[in-house]
């Protein structure tokens, strides 16, 4: 597919995701359904049907609480009915795909407990819509923080078909050196399906999770756009300021590719 085709968007509110995609002039959107923060089962909004008729490309991010790798009980078991029930409210809408972060383990726990418990979850369950695991930006038991941790993760679930999200704030924060992130992730993956085409407040290898505008980064918006470009995937902008700040994104990523 040629940069210039490629489909971007941004993260948008779940109240009116066609018209908030319509303010950036976006040709994706994502968003939540419901508390991104809470343990309640997804919110299908009122009008919300109509998102299948629009002509923008959805997704849905599932809630941040979700932990399938841990070890501990009282928040995989939950995480692992959250997820389910996300999945089958994304698909009733007709998103492209669901987003679910990594995950993590405890401080004493092994590692390979947390992937294991990532197969667990895909051998007892066939998910209606694509599932996208994220990489994420801090914790050293975190199971897409580094790529010697991917990997172990994709060698188990890669085989079930998971696909991919590279946020390039959460690498930067990692300490993943942007400028051969996608080959190094797509030797691991095989593929990247989606990316969070994120600027960041904080320093290379910080560990911060926090966003940032292109124009207002730590992390150089061309490496930005040559990540994109290497990965030829749909993009989205998890970015501050509303609509003006993400629109201005749009912008330039898409004169930057043109």
């Amino acid at each position: 597919m040629s940069t210039t085709q490629l489909k971007i968007g941004a993260h948008v509110d779940q109240e009116d995701p066609i018209a908030e995609a319509s303010a950036r002039d976006a040709d994706l959107a994502q968003f939540f359904l419901g508390d991104p923060q809470g343990w309640k089962g997804p919110e299908i909004r009122a009008g919300i049907d109509r998102l299948n008729s629009a002509n923008i490309d959805l997704y849905v991010h599932s809630p941040y609480v979700i932990n399938v790798a841990t070890t501990n009980n009282r928040i995989r078991i939950p995480s692992r009915k959250l997820l389910a029930q996300h999945a089958d409210a994304a698909a009733s809408i007709g998103a492209k795909a669901l987003i679910v972060h990594g995950g993590h383990v405890l401080k004493s726990d092994d590692p390979h407990e947390g992937i294991a418990n990532w197969r667990k979850t895909f051998e007892r369950w066939s998910p209606p819509l694509p599932i996208f695991i994220e990489n994420t930006a801090g914790g050293e038991n975190a199971m897409a923080r580094g790529l010697d941790r991917l990997a172990m993760l994709w060698d188990v679930v890669g085989a079930f078909g998971a696909g991919f999200c590279l946020d390039t704030c959460h690498a930067h924060a990692a300490g993943i050196e942007l400028a051969t992130a996608v080959e190094q992730v797509t030797a691991i993956t095989g593929r990247i399906d989606l990316v969070h085409a994120n600027g960041s407040r904080d320093a290379f290898g910080s560990g911060a999770d926090r966003h940032a505008n292109l124009d207002d980064s730590e992390l150089d918006p061309a490496l930005i756009v040559k990540v994109v470009r290497q990965a030829k995937a749909p993009v989205v902008f998890e970015t501050p300021n509303g609509a003006a700040g993400q629109s201005a994104d749009i912008g330039y990523l898409r004169k930057h590719l043109s």
